[in-house]
């Protein structure tokens, strides 16, 4: 049934790392990307946190060092958003309806480019992060969720679904489910 509401190739990131602290931020700014939106929640911090650690201050600071514009992209609420944007020194868009274009549309007016192949989206959700930002036509990357057992009640719904999608690549496309280690991040 669900091979017959979904392209799945939409749902195909280009990379998968375990956290933000595994990706290859050179790499990313040497291939042409210009502008990382990234997602707040279960990306960079858990639900359940909402500052910056050292560590996190200086990922931030050496990917800019790099050239690569940052904005954070989240369906979470303005004051959490914007606090951690804040301490991070990033622009962001709340609220952002994600995997609908609206947010994504806000982030891309905030970031360095608007061609779509200068950007790239990362996050820890197919269903919002990978879908949303390739339907535009940007790079994904997925990475692990950080602590799951503080989702919220739609994520977790968000999840079930994932899991659909998953055993759909899974079928169709097991040597791209293989080589993005698909398997072992859910």
């Amino acid at each position: 049934m669900i091979e017959l509401l979904v392209r799945e190739t939409l749902f195909i990131p280009d990379d998968y790392q375990k956290t933000i602290y595994d990706i290859n931020y050179a790499q990313l700014a040497t291939s042409g990307i210009k502008t990382i939106l990234m997602d707040l929640d279960n990306t960079i911090i858990p639900y359940d946190e909402s500052h910056a650690s050292l560590e996190m201050l200086a990922l931030f600071a050496s990917v800019k060092s790099k050239g690569l514009g940052i904005v954070i992209i989240s369906n979470n609420h303005g004051l959490r958003v914007k606090g951690f944007a804040n301490e991070v020194q990033c622009l962001y868009v709340d609220r952002a309806k994600k995997p609908f274009s609206c947010g994504f549309k806000k982030a891309v007016k905030l970031g360095e480019t608007k061609n779509p192949s200068e950007i790239c989206v990362i996050g820890d959700q197919l269903m919002t992060d990978v879908w949303g930002g390739k339907r535009l036509g940007y790079r994904t990357i997925i990475v692990d969720a950080l602590k799951r057992n503080t989702e919220k009640w739609y994520t977790r719904f968000n999840r079930r679904l994932e899991q659909k999608i998953l055993l759909l690549i899974q079928k169709k496309h097991p040597e791209l489910f293989k080589k993005l280690h698909l398997a072992e991040k859910r």
